[in-house]
């Protein structure tokens, strides 16, 4: 199998247990948006980019947390795995409209999915297996810990 590898970010709405998701064009898996680097780029500079790209956010570096780095079955490419290095924005984005959130260059759909009861997948829709199987657990027991000490 081959490898694709990403930076993603999670953004919470501020008042519901949701997470914004994205499906790009001709595809039908929702997923956290983001992207592949370009040569010489940090995960965390792909991140950035990238929203600005498909949102048309501008994102303050030091406000993204780092949850961690997850592999899964890639969602739109048959035969790959995805590697995600995947950020959680703290705040919500000033520029960011939560009631229409709007979305450029290659994405089709933007929405707010719980995260707490994802939807089931069905033929015309799925969500990428990375933030069902991986992200959204990750997250569940990063609040559930919230105050705990790590060690």
């Amino acid at each position: 199998m081959k490898s694709i590898t990403v930076s993603a970010l999670v953004i919470q709405h501020p008042s519901e247990p949701a997470l914004l998701m994205v499906r790009k064009r001709g595809t039908t898996s929702f997923m956290l948006p983001g992207g592949k680097p370009e040569p010489g780029e940090t995960a965390q500079d792909t991140v950035v980019r990238e929203i600005r790209e498909e949102l048309g956010l501008r994102l303050d570096a030091n406000q993204l947390f780092f949850l961690g780095t997850f592999t899964a079955p890639a969602a739109n490419e048959a035969q790959h795995t995805v590697t995600g290095h995947i950020f959680v924005c703290e705040t919500v984005p000033a520029d960011l409209n939560v009631d229409a959130p709007q979305c450029l260059h290659e994405i089709e759909e933007i929405g707010w999915f719980s995260y707490e009861q994802l939807p089931p997948d069905t033929d015309a829709r799925q969500f990428a297996p990375l933030t069902r199987t991986r992200v959204i657990p990750a997250l569940m027991q990063r609040s559930g810990s919230a105050g705990e000490e790590q060690g």
